[in-house]
């Protein structure tokens, strides 16, 4: 309306000194040394049944395949329980220093991808649960995952020690950097994959650089044509994605010829309304191709039951294929504890925060509400590109000098990634020049390492007892 008055929040701006002091301040309520601590909360929630709460919003004969995922190791359980490890992070220290936090960010979560300029980058990968909270939660996700990992390949516990200090020291070095930065300096950094294999080829070794170099160069060969290649078959004339049940279903595999009728024209529907949150040129290419079909596809490990889907798009022709994930957003484990998200919907709540926290995002990343679905309810979904160059680390080979170098890559890019959002100046000035943080940090993580490992046999007994069914897949 013509006139109208819209109330706008009033930004602070403290002084560098100001922030400095509010760290420093942060220390004396909450000291550095105080994050090492981490014993059970007492009448803490049992784990198995917090993953049987999360099991009742997803798709039920998917859930036996998660819980199978999840006991190949006490690894692959730490990568499924964000939402165990969130409840006992709610009764930890916090500094009071807010950022917008990925909200699982352990190893596997960090990864190279290509960014729209085309360089070959390396970021965070998952914002499944990201929200705004304390930064100690991501630090202590992703150092906790180093010491579960670093157990699973059986290093020694002087040398997971020294994994998990390069983590931390590589995020507080770093963020104490990015205080000294300029905004638009901090808000530009970026870590590209050639320039990081040439700075740490010496460090790493003849034979992980091969490695590496060998990865970057297949990662530029994951894209919408390799998909095409493996996941389609030629059927009557048009590309129809092959099933590989339970893993992929395609679509119309799901219901029947007047359900499948009507699931095929909510997807159009779903790529038409999910448009609007693209920019516009992003929005004008997207145009220039067809929806052809869709498949729900079984992704990840702590993802495994919500529903997602690959839809097959062609462009100009026969070799012009576009392959998109459009996936399922529920509230973040984290609003259980830091209360809901701002944004309505929950698509757009990753979205955003992948956005803030990324330097790079897909151009085709977005969000949709869907109005129906198979069971009538209405969900939130994110739409991204299903490859783009995509890789992630095979930290199951890496002898510790490798998983020390991969834990400083971590570390300097979750910070990058915090400071972009959080108060970089008081976070600096409260991790400090010393290594009091990092030394408590290297206790907490062989603690919650401890406890990863009872609650992994909790998940194993209760598939023995009969209370929950797991399957291999």
């Amino acid at each position: 309306m013509q006139g109208e008055i819209v109330a706008t929040k009033v930004v602070p701006h403290l002084t560098r000194a100001e922030r400095e002091a509010r760290g420093k301040a942060a220390r004396a309520e909450v000291p550095r040394s105080s994050h090492a601590a981490f014993e059970p909360a007492a009448g803490r929630p049992d784990p198995v049944e917090l993953l049987e709460e999360q099991a009742e919003s997803r798709v039920p004969e998917l859930v036996p395949i998660r819980y199978g995922r999840m006991l190949v190791s006490p690894f692959a359980f730490y990568r499924g329980g964000a939402l165990i490890m969130a409840s006992d992070l709610a009764a930890a220290p916090r500094s009071g220093l807010t950022v917008q936090l990925c909200g699982d960010a352990h190893l596997s979560n960090f990864g190279a991808f290509g960014s729209p300029e085309r360089r070959l980058v390396f970021d965070i990968n998952d914002f499944d649960e990201t929200l705004p909270g304390p930064w100690e939660w991501d630090v202590k996700r992703l150092v906790a995952s180093f010491a579960v990992a670093g157990r699973e390949n059986g290093l020694s516990e002087a040398d997971r020690r020294t994994v998990v200090l390069a983590a931390v020291r590589a995020y507080r070095e770093a963020m104490r950097t990015f205080a000294s930065m300029r905004n638009l300096a901090v808000w530009y950094a970026y870590m590209d994959i050639d320039a990081a294999i040439a700075e740490f080829g010496s460090q790493a070794g003849a034979k992980q650089v091969k490695r590496a170099s060998a990865a970057a160069a297949k990662a530029r060969t994951r894209d919408s044509m390799q998909a095409f290649s493996k996941l389609t078959r030629i059927v009557d004339g048009e590309p129809r994605i092959v099933g590989d049940p339970p893993l992929i279903v395609p679509l119309r595999d799901l219901a029947d010829d007047a359900l499948r009728e009507n699931l095929s024209q909510e997807m159009r529907e779903i790529l038409r309304s999910y448009r609007s949150t693209l920019q516009n040129d992003r929005r004008q290419l997207l145009e220039q191709f067809r929806y052809v079909d869709a498949a729900r596809k079984v992704v990840g490990v702590g993802s495994v039951g919500t529903r997602a889907w690959i839809v097959l798009m062609m462009g100009v022709d026969g070799g012009d294929p576009l392959f998109l994930q459009a996936k399922e957003a529920q509230p973040s484990v984290l609003s259980w504890f830091l209360g809901k998200s701002r944004y309505a919907n929950e698509g757009e709540r990753v979205v955003r925060g992948q956005r803030l926290m990324q330097a790079a995002s897909d151009i085709f990343l977005g969000w949709h509400r869907a109005v129906r679905t198979l069971d009538g309810v209405e969900r939130d979904f994110y739409i991204r590109q299903l490859r783009d160059w995509k890789a992630s680390a095979d930290v199951q080979t890496m002898a510790p000098r490798g998983l020390a170098i991969y834990a400083r890559l971590c570390g300097w890019t979750l910070a990058r990634a915090h400071a972009r959002s959080g108060d970089r100046v008081a976070i600096g000035a409260y991790l400090g020049a010393g290594d009091v943080f990092d030394r408590a940090l290297a206790e907490f993580a062989e603690r919650y390492a401890d406890q990863n490992e009872q609650d992994y046999r909790l998940l194993r007994q209760a598939v023995d007892d009969g209370r929950l069914q797991a399957v291999a897949a």
